[in-house]
């Protein structure tokens, strides 16, 4: 593979998956300064407790990601906790944006990755889970590891 094609997964929000259906993925840039590139490469980010929010202007927001300052950065260092401009398509913010009014959606980062030498992050339409949705989810994964172990001891013929 050629220096700057495929993904590279620099973070991914597994406390996503278990607060939250995610009903639909979409990809969008990130709008990122020097030194928040280079912190991210080191993989110097937090993704937990962040959302994105549409703005009154029509422009998609990615709040509550903390991306610790690069080591290197001069004084200038940005601020970690900063709201971040997402970059997608008008239309696709405004479907995105309808949804989230009109039926109670929210935007949740998945994962954040290198995509041909830039940053993308992946959001996810999500409803929020209920509590014993959630110990469902457990009972789902914990049955299946019982059996995937069954099986394997199984085939060892043990």
């Amino acid at each position: 593979m050629a220096d700057g094609e495929g993904e590279k997964n620099i973070s991914v929000n597994r406390k996503a998956r278990h607060d939250y259906f995610i009903d639909e993925k979409f990809e969008a840039g990130v709008s990122l300064l020097g030194a928040e590139v280079k912190s991210l490469r080191e993989g110097k980010v937090n993704l937990r407790d962040s959302y994105a929010r549409v703005s009154r202007r029509g422009e998609l927001f990615l709040v509550g990601v903390h991306i610790s300052p690069y080591g290197h950065a001069g004084k200038e260092a940005p601020d970690p906790d900063r709201p971040r401009k997402l970059l997608m398509r008008r239309g696709e913010i405004d479907r995105i944006s309808g949804k989230v009014r009109e039926r109670g959606f929210t935007l949740v980062p998945t994962r954040i990755y290198f995509k041909g030498g830039r940053v993308k992050i992946e959001l996810g339409l999500a409803r929020g889970k209920e509590h014993h949705d959630k110990r469902d989810d457990i009972r789902k994964a914990e049955s299946k590891r019982e059996i995937d172990r069954a099986m394997k001891s199984r085939s060892r013929g043990g």
